[in-house]
């Protein structure tokens, strides 16, 4: 299994998620989990992105083995983490008023493959990955942010900067590289 990389996007993050998904290559050796604020309206973001995309774009199921080269969305009211090998689902509680929300991924990914994990942390509203990426770091995992200037709603970058310092905050064209490159290591 190659490197796991899981995003979190809200307002303002369709236009860079759709970056950085059409960057990939297709033989990307990487899994990338992908939580966007939809709450229990219908999805069609693996749709939107599979249109650009070079690799498999869908909802992420519940028990569904990760595959390499391929991108997960969690699917609308469901808390997607991620368990030795395989995703997991839930209903459970809102986080940071939301469900799907990025800290239980980010969580469960850095608890599980630790230093293998890359957080990226999009537009958005209120502070949902913040936590998350707090512990990808701390488990040695890569933290990234997109520049909260460049962002069209910049309260998730920048609640992501102030609870930890991130490896790097970057424009999106340079996260997209940055992921690229790792796909390809």
């Amino acid at each position: 299994m190659g490197p796991i990389i899981v995003i979190a996007a809200s307002t303002g993050g369709l236009e860079p998620l759709r970056r950085i998904v059409a960057a990939l290559p297709a033989t990307c050796s990487a899994s990338m989990f992908i939580v966007w604020h939809t709450g229990r309206h219908p999805s069609i973001l693996p749709d939107i992105l599979n249109k650009t995309s070079h690799l498999l774009v869908s909802h992420g199921e519940d028990g569904e083995p990760i595959e390499d080269g391929h991108v997960y969305v969690a699917p609308p009211d469901e808390h997607m983490y991620l368990d030795r090998g395989v995703i997991r689902l839930d209903h459970g509680e809102k986080v940071h008023f939301t469900r799907p929300a990025a800290d239980p991924l980010f969580i469960s990914a850095a608890e599980t493959y630790g230093d293998r994990v890359v957080g990226v942390v999009l537009s958005g509203y209120d502070g949902d990955g913040a936590e998350g990426l707090r512990v990808i770091k701390e488990r040695g995992g890569v933290a990234l942010v997109q520049e909260p200037e460049e962002a069209a709603q910049p309260s998730m970058p920048w609640a992501a900067i102030r609870a930890d310092h991130p490896d790097a905050c970057l424009p999106v064209g340079e996260i997209a590289a940055q992921l690229s490159a790792l796909c390809s290591a």
